[in-house]
């Protein structure tokens, strides 16, 4: 059973957010807890932050949301130094404990490691069991902490040496911020699946997954994190390697289309702008005659104002969306979930009474918030419903850091559009094509040269190899990204 908001469960979810900051007086720990807020959206389950006062590594973590585990001065107070890194998170149906939350911290032969992980190492339970043999002895179930113990048996003499070893011996996604006595170490994998950049504010240096984070706390943004790169600020000053070679980056179409804020900054490109875009192709590609164009909040509602602008068909806010229903206010039987909808999402039923409609949302996972959202405007006297999607047919797990079900699960997987059109009960229903997400996304076309991104849950085209999900079967898949990821 998943933990988090039982009427959520038909998005995909990014697993986590970081933040770190080096050299901020009068205490890092407090800017950081205002830049994890900024994140809260990559991960509502648990929270830590580390930091360093120049002697001794500090750490609290908390299961829940930033605010009411950081918003309290003495726990900021009991996290003193220059120097702090954050982490939000989620879990999937594994264990969700304070022994898995981030910063991860142990005691190295070269002193104090801390690391805050975002993404997902798709070959963590091969490396661990490698690790474990060879005496190994692991504190969480978490993949981050193979890095740890990577780190801690290499044979190279310096810490950064043995670091980039480790990374060496890592396949999937990850972006990093670690701390050391020697300083902080920012990095992003050679594809740069999942986003981290660098900013500023006075003689600070900040990095984060994305850029509204730097905007919170009053810093300007540098740059983004090169793929492959890896970037160390310490008392010497900032410096840039990049060990791991030249490869084409693969970044994350999803961050694109759902994960990131929309007034953040991912790869350059206004996160906002590229999801009018698509709304603007998805309209193109598939024109149908109707009277309001209405966006599932929030998500959809970017996309929709592209549709409507594209189309001429006027946009509206035909579905009202609660922002305060509690999380875990009850165990979710089956009862509450048929239910809920209504709790987060209502029906605007003077406007939609009598309409055809529009419904633009950001993807479809299992089907089952469309079906009770599409029942609910049906309830409130839509005439007719024609849903629009703002990402191709999701028919394929992640394994970069994304919570998603099993393919047996997602809806695509199983049945083609117009049985999905059947099943949720819609008058029509259609997708952006890969192409034309590309096309918005500001690339000709997937094919122009090759793939810009990962879309691997479109097209089932990983662009790493799976080391452990090679390894085992169907059924085992569920439990391996649940105890892998973090």
């Amino acid at each position: 059973m998943f933990t988090t908001h039982p009427f959520d469960d038909d998005k995909l979810r990014e697993e986590c957010g970081v933040f770190g900051v080096w050299g901020s007086a009068p205490g890092a720990a407090a800017m950081v807890a205002l830049g994890l807020h900024a994140l809260q959206h990559r991960g509502q389950e648990a929270a830590g932050i580390t930091s360093w006062d120049g002697k001794e590594f500090h750490s609290h973590r908390a299961m829940g949301h930033v605010a009411g585990n950081f918003d309290r001065p003495e726990v900021i107070d009991r996290l003193p130094g220059m120097v702090a890194a954050g982490h939000v998170r989620y879990s999937t149906s594994g264990e969700t404990a304070l022994r898995n939350v981030q910063p991860l911290y142990a005691d190295l032969s070269s002193g104090g490691f801390a690391i805050a992980h975002n993404g997902n190492i798709s070959n963590a339970i091969a490396l661990k069991s490698e690790l474990v043999k060879r005496g190994s002895i692991f504190q969480s179930t978490s993949d981050t902490e193979v890095i740890i113990h990577l780190v801690a048996t290499s044979n190279y003499r310096t810490l950064l040496d043995r670091f980039v070893d480790a990374l060496k011996r890592v396949e999937g996604a990850y972006s990093l911020i670690c701390m050391t006595p020697e300083g902080m170490i920012a990095c992003r994998d050679p594809l740069g699946i999942r986003p981290l950049v660098m900013g500023k504010l006075g003689d600070s240096y900040i990095f984060a997954s994305e850029t509204v984070a730097l905007d919170v706390v009053g810093a300007s943004f540098i740059r983004q994190i090169d793929p492959g790169e890896m970037v160390i600020v310490s008392e010497a000053g900032l410096r840039s390697i990049r060990p791991f070679g030249d490869l084409s980056p693969r970044p994350c179409i999803f961050e694109q289309v759902y994960f990131s804020r929309p007034d953040s900054l991912v790869d350059g490109s206004s996160v906002y702008s590229v999801r009018k875009s698509i709304g603007a192709q998805l309209a193109i590609e598939n024109p149908v005659e109707a009277d309001l164009v209405v966006p599932v909040p929030d998500s959809g509602t970017p996309a929709a104002i592209g549709y409507a602008q594209q189309s001429g068909i006027p946009f509206e806010l035909g579905i009202i969306r609660s922002h305060y229903v509690g999380r875990t206010f009850i165990q979710p039987g089956d009862q509450v979930r048929h239910l809920g909808v209504k709790l987060k999402h209502n029906a605007n039923k003077a406007l939609i009474d009598g309409k055809r409609i529009v419904l633009i949302d950001d993807s479809i996972v299992r089907g089952t918030t469309s079906l009770k959202i599409v029942a609910m405007l049906r309830e409130a006297g839509a005439r007719e419903i024609h849903m629009r999607i703002a990402s191709p047919p999701t028919k394929h797990s992640c394994y970069y850091g994304v919570d998603t079900p099993e393919r047996a699960k997602l809806l695509a997987a199983q049945m083609t559009v117009a049985e999905m059109a059947d099943y949720i009960k819609v008058d029509s229903l259609s997708f952006i094509s890969v192409d034309g997400l590309y096309k918005a996304a500001g690339v000709a076309s997937r094919n122009a040269a090759r793939p810009q991104f990962c879309d691997a849950c479109f097209t089932g085209e990983y662009p790493t190899t799976l080391t452990d999900a090679d390894d085992v079967g169907p059924a085992d898949q569920l439990s391996l990204i649940a105890d892998a990821v973090h």
